[in-house]
């Protein structure tokens, strides 16, 4: 049976979270080291399962299993971190997405380790671009590799085959930003011109994604043994499209880009980031 859709996820809890504090942190603390389980023994399932498969089977055909695996995998994670109670995540902004068969780039802010993980739960076969050295790593990279996941290292080879595959069809998930938003800075990084080449090479709109949260669990810098404050919540808001125009330099869209970022992740927001102390 497959899991289920990926919603708004909500606790049933409902106690003030000073009466939590005792009780339910080594609750959350084993549900935090079950989830740090699930991917350390699934995503060495996924290399020792990919990495034949991609070498047995036609390309198309391991991309849309190794795809389809990757979107079920993080389907159930979602679920997990919904009935343990660990995260509240509104996705349902993301949900026209699992009908759209247009060619489109979608490109949310970076926030932490884990944003990529909401989103393909939402696609049933994403295009992902990732840090080459993730190919190579026993966790992630037998998957990754069967899925035909884009490798960042090379910037001429990744704008080429990222626009190849969106011309055969498909939603490209790219972070504009290239890396986790740094610590230092208010909404975003500088954006990359990435994105902008790619749109304008594949000639497909950009779908903003504005993720939001109340941590900053798993951002650039954040150790892996630091435990945050539980439940995290996270909000992901489906922005409008953007088209690079026919006389626009790629420089100008990523600053058009930049400033669309700027003014949404500003806005008034229960979630919105917040500056660091010192």
């Amino acid at each position: 049976m497959p899991p289920p859709e990926p919603t708004v996820i909500r606790g049933s809890a409902t106690l003030p979270v000073a009466a939590r504090a005792w009780w339910w942190w080594p609750i959350e603390t084993l549900a935090a080291v079950g989830g740090f389980a699930y991917w350390g023994v699934f995503g060495l399932l996924f290399t020792l399962i990919g990495l034949p498969l991609s070498l047995i089977l036609p390309r198309r055909t391991g991309e849309r299993l190794g795809r389809s695996m990757l979107h079920r995998a993080f389907r159930v994670f979602v679920w997990y971190l919904r009935a343990t109670g660990l995260v509240y995540a509104d996705i349902d902004s993301l949900k026209p997405l699992r009908g759209r068969s247009e060619p489109v780039i979608i490109a949310p802010n970076h926030t932490s380790l884990w944003d990529a993980v909401f989103v393909i739960a939402c696609l049933p076969q994403p295009i992902c671009i990732m840090k080459e050295s993730i190919l190579c790593n026993p966790f992630l990279g037998g998957g990754a590799r069967l899925a035909g996941y884009i490798p960042n290292g090379c910037s001429s080879r990744l704008i080429r085959d990222a626009a190849d595959a969106l011309g055969r069809g498909g939603q490209l998930l790219l972070f504009p930003e290239g890396t986790r938003t740094r610590r230092n800075r208010r909404w975003i990084n500088p954006l990359k011109g990435g994105c902008s080449l790619v749109a304008r090479r594949a000639e497909v709109p950009v779908l903003p994604v504005y993720i939001r949260s109340n941590t900053r669990f798993l951002e650039k810098g954040w150790p892996l043994w630091k435990r945050p404050e539980f439940p995290i919540r996270m909000s992901f808001e489906l922005g409008e499209p953007l088209i690079p125009g026919e006389e626009e330099s790629a420089r100008d869209f990523t600053g058009r880009l930049e400033g669309n970022y700027e003014r949404n992740l500003s806005r008034a927001h229960k979630l919105r980031r917040q500056v660091e102390a010192g």
